[in-house]
Formats: structure tokens, C-alpha cells, sequence
């Protein structure tokens, strides 16, 4: 019968929960499988919501099922060596995924109304989630901002929950001082001290960017990706104008390269204006 369940290309979530239990049985499973542990999986975890991040950036809508299956078979893989330790099921976390999300949309399952502003829900939503750190002893107001997310998501999480308690600049430009601040401090680490304060001052002078990104509604992750790939598309370019003359980047210098750069950098504008070149 479980042989069936794993050929049947309509078993769903069963299917999935049997392969995953078959890969981990210690007489029959996948050696590598067997070899691992939460640890050890968990970077392939990040790596896997990346992965669908990148699809939905990309609009690569016939990739994004995939990777939300890849996603979603890492959740079945934690659970199964959870359950195999007698800790909980990936009914358990699905269990408990749908009791948070009635407990945190009353206006929905339950009998507040629904004419909310945008502001109030948000509020709403922030003092269930307070009320569920209380639940779990953590009472401060930092406590619960996962030490695994990207450095950058981070910060603005620590900030948000620093602000909510008044522990804000009041502006952007207070955030644009400070980052003048702390742009001079670094200059100073670099003439006068060691690496350990150049590090130390660099991620002060990256703190207080994602502050300012906080400040000016851009997520500085999705800021940042964005740069990566016009960098990317832009450098692309500068490949292929050498690869036209009999070049490769090595065989070139700065002075030729960042000319090929202006010229990647002047047709995205033109993109961006409609292919046409000149502005309306």
C-alpha cells in the first residue's frame, strides 16, 4: 500500500509525508538522508526560500512551483526527524500554523468586525504577537527576532520593535545625520585603528542604512537584489562589447571597462524610458 502511495502522482501531501518517512527509515532509507540533522539541514532551508524569492522576483512562474515544492519538503524533512524524536508531527506544525493564524485574524474567524483600517489591523496583529512572546517569557521588547535572518532583515526588525517603544529618530533627516556620523567614524577606523573597529564601525555605518531604508518604506533585502542584478546585467554587458572587439575582461583595463559600463548604464535608462532612447 505505501508502495502505491509513492507512485501515485496524485498522492499529495500523503505521498510527500511517505517519501520523506521511507528516505529516513534506518534498514531501507537514503544513507544521506539518514546522516542528517536539524543543523545541518537548516542551511538548505534559507537556501530554499531564497530560491523562491528569486522565482517570484524573476516572475519565473513555471519555476515557482517547483521551488515552493522544495520549500515545502524541507518543512517535511524537520518534521519527520522531529517526529522520529518524539518532539511533534508535520500535523503538529500544521496544527498549530492554523491555530495562530484564527488566533491572529479575529476579524476574520471570530466576531470583531472587519471595517479595520490598514493601521489598526497592523497594531491589532502586533499586540496579538506581543501577547504570544509574554506567552513564551519573552518580555523584552527585542525578544523573538530570529538570530538565523539575513543581517540586513534583522536590523530592521530590531529597529521596528525599538520604535514601537519611542526609541525612533523622529525623521529622515536625523537618519541621514547619523549616516554622515557614521560614515566619518568609519573613515577615522580606517586612517587610525585595526580591522576588528573597521568591522566594527562598518556594520554601525550598514545599521544605520537599513534604518534609513526602515525610514523611507524601501526593504533594503529587496534594495539590494536589485543592485546585484543590475550590477550583474550591466558587467553582462561590458562582457559582451569585449567579446565583439576579440576581448575578455582580463585583457582589458579600468579606463575601457568603465567606459563599456556608461554605455550598459546609458541604454537601461533608455529601457526604462521605452527602448526609444530620449526622454518624453
Amino acid at each position: 500500500m505505501a508502495d502505491d502511495l509513492i507512485h501515485d502522482p496524485d498522492g499529495g501531501l500523503p505521498r510527500l509525508l511517505e517519501i520523506m518517512r521511507r528516505l529516513r527509515d534506518p534498514a531501507t532509507g537514503c544513507p544521506w538522508d539518514l546522516e542528517q540533522d536539524f543543523a545541518s539541514i537548516a542551511p538548505y532551508t534559507i537556501e530554499e526560500a531564497y530560491e523562491v524569492a528569486d522565482a517570484i522576483e524573476r516572475e519565473a512562474w513555471d519555476e515557482l512551483r517547483g521551488e515552493l515544492g522544495d520549500l515545502l519538503f524541507q518543512s517535511v524533512f524537520h518534521a519527520q526527524m522531529a517526529s522520529e524524536r518524539g518532539l511533534f508531527d508535520f500535523h503538529d506544525v500544521a496544527n498549530t500554523m492554523s491555530d495562530k493564524m484564527v488566533a491572529r485574524h479575529p476579524h476574520v474567524f471570530g466576531d470583531e468586525s472587519r471595517e479595520k483600517s490598514a493601521e489598526q489591523q497592523t497594531a491589532d496583529w502586533e499586540a496579538i504577537k506581543a501577547a504570544e512572546r509574554a506567552g513564551k517569557a519573552q518580555t523584552g521588547v527585542l525578544d523573538g527576532v530570529a538570530m538565523g535572518l539575513p543581517a540586513l532583515t534583522r536590523a530592521v526588525k530590531l529597529q521596528k520593535r525599538a520604535a514601537r517603544v519611542g526609541f525612533d529618530w523622529p525623521g529622515t533627516g536625523d537618519v541621514l545625520s547619523k549616516l554622515t556620523e557614521e560614515t566619518a567614524e568609519l573613515v577615522e577606523a580606517r586612517d587610525t585603528l585595526g580591522p576588528e573597529e573597521i568591522e566594527e564601525e562598518f556594520g554601525d555605518l550598514l545599521f544605520v542604512m537599513a534604518n534609513l531604508a526602515r525610514h523611507m518604506g524601501v526593504d533594503p533585502e529587496a534594495a539590494l537584489r536589485g543592485a546585484n542584478a543590475k550590477f550583474t546585467r550591466r558587467f553582462k554587458r561590458i562582457e559582451d562589447q569585449l567579446d565583439a572587439i576579440g576581448k575578455r575582461p582580463a585583457d582589458s583595463d579600468l579606463a575601457e571597462m568603465d567606459t563599456m559600463w556608461d554605455i550598459a548604464k546609458a541604454e537601461d535608462k533608455a529601457r526604462a524610458r521605452g527602448g526609444s532612447g530620449r526622454s518624453g
